[in-house]
């Protein structure tokens, strides 16, 4: 894969830079007999300079900010580690056991704190090396949700290749469709259902209200369902930091944003300020109404007649996804099912009208 021509430059920039530092030093060792260094290899020292690091670059190229992050934070880490077993007395100890005279080949006499203060030193800096390298190559090996203990809300901010995580609503819950809508494959991420909706959904469960419950109890199935599928990725969230001198949907907003994710709702309200505030929404309703094939004129298709029309000689009928279609001419077929043609369309407010004639067999 080519270079970008933005990285092109900055490399050459970089180049002439390197080449510059190694001239000017050359000519800084001007006059001094016993470190001069000639024209030739300053520049010959900046460019190799240069090549180095440029090489690193390019073996560098999938390496992306995300991963240079999280490599410093397991180096972090690991440097910690490494302070805490150097402070446990190692030093100490290596300097107790050395702690006496050493006569060399050359009759040099090396004595023991010299000894215990050098192992130290090489002790220290192994340590320090290796567990900074360790806990780098751990944490890049680590996904997001090992990270969760520290970083609050990291485990679902899931990469794309995941999909973003979805926050439902109370709405979205009792509406009973997300567990097919997830369990078809189309919806990708974890599914996460703050503590506050259920508690809203459980509310209503108890409400007077027979509609209210029905729907709050089938949110509740609905739920339990989807925890015991092993294929959907569904989790509860306490929304701790989120304010609660918000109303719900206010909390529920703040919670999608601060988990980076998508909102999916069937409150229509809710969806307009979501949007006004720059949150994703997924309508449940709008993805059933983009389901809805179309009828086009023309077609034909057979279609039980249901009831009579807003006129005396029509009969009305219903798609398999609710879609109405009215028939002239064939109020004496309700109760059959007729074949018919549609002949017109027509756009409303409150969808599309079509009226359709019986196919004289």
């Amino acid at each position: 894969m080519h270079a970008p021509a933005s990285v092109n430059i900055a490399r050459l920039i970089y180049l002439l830079i390197c080449e510059a530092a190694g001239a000017a030093l050359a000519f800084s060792t001007r006059g001094n007999e016993a470190w001069e260094i000639p024209i030739w290899a300053g520049l010959l020292g900046g460019l190799a300079v240069a090549g180095f690091f440029i090489l690193v670059e390019k073996l560098m190229e999938g390496f992306t900010l995300r991963g240079f992050s999280t490599a410093t934070f397991g180096l972090l880490v690991g440097l910690f580690c490494a302070f805490l077993v150097t402070r446990v007395g190692l030093t100490e100890v290596l300097s107790s056991a050395m702690n006496r005279e050493f006569e060399l080949d050359s009759g040099r006499i090396l004595s023991g704190p010299d000894i215990a203060l050098t192992v130290s030193l090489a002790v220290n800096s192994l340590l320090y090396a290796s567990f900074g390298f360790l806990g780098a190559v751990l944490a890049l090996r680590s996904s997001r949700d090992d990270f969760a203990f520290i970083l609050p809300y990291v485990r679902f901010r899931q990469d794309s290749s995941t999909g973003q995580p979805v926050v439902l609503d109370a709405e979205a819950i009792m509406d009973g469709r997300v567990s097919g809508v997830a369990r078809s494959g189309f919806l990708a991420g974890r599914l996460i259902v703050p503590r506050f909706v259920l508690d809203d959904i459980q509310v209503l469960a108890n409400s007077p209200s027979q509609a209210n419950r029905q729907r709050a109890e089938r949110g509740l199935a609905s739920l339990e369902q989807m925890q015991e599928d092993k294929d959907l990725q569904i989790s509860l969230e306490e929304a701790r930091g989120v304010s609660t001198d918000e109303t719900i949907n206010g909390r529920l907003l703040q919670i999608t944003q601060l988990l980076g994710a998508r909102l999916m709702t069937t409150d229509e309200n809710l969806s307009k300020v979501a949007k006004l505030r720059g949150v994703d929404v997924l309508n449940l309703n709008d993805l059933s109404d983009a389901l809805r094939p179309t009828v086009v004129v023309g077609e034909k298709f057979r279609l039980p007649l249901v009831r009579t029309g807003k006129d005396d000689h029509q009969a009305v009928g219903y798609l398999a996804d609710g879609t109405m279609i009215v028939v002239n001419h064939a109020v004496e077929k309700i109760g059959t099912t007729q074949e018919v043609l549609v002949i017109s369309t027509l756009q409303t407010s409150g969808g599309v009208m079509v009226f359709g004639e019986l196919v004289e067999g």
